[in-house]
């Protein structure tokens, strides 16, 4: 059950106020390849490097690379490295990346002007 916040608490999550939240979501997720990265995570499930570059068109291998590092160092995804010849790394979306999903599909419907059609939709199964 959801419970009812206080004036303070609803106030500390406008985006009216200095240290509104919405602004260091979009710090994490901002920019032109971080969302594309996410929702490729979300419905294509684990991903090593050179398959995340393919699916993102037009991203460079450094871009690619810095943004990885960065949803990793800010608990979006987590990386694995396994003690292979040659070596193999993926890259998997954690639980509170996972939580992005509803929010960015909502998002997008809303950008295209389309009807939502709900959270559930592309769910890996």
């Amino acid at each position: 059950m959801e419970t009812i916040k206080s004036a303070p608490e609803q106030a500390a999550l406008c985006p009216c106020v200095p240290e509104c939240p919405i602004g260091s979501a979009l710090a994490v997720i901002g920019g032109k390849w971080k969302t594309r990265l996410i929702c490729t995570l979300y419905v294509d499930g684990t991903q090593r490097f050179n398959d995340l570059a393919k699916k993102t068109t037009g991203i460079t291998n450094a871009m690619l690379s810095s943004s990885l590092k960065d949803l990793e160092a800010d608990g979006i995804i987590t990386r694995t490295q396994y003690p292979e010849i040659p070596p193999r790394v993926e890259y998997t979306l954690t639980e509170h990346g996972r939580a992005l999903w509803p929010i960015l599909h909502r998002l997008a419907h809303w950008a295209a002007g389309v009807e939502y059609d709900g959270d559930n939709a592309h769910a890996r199964k």
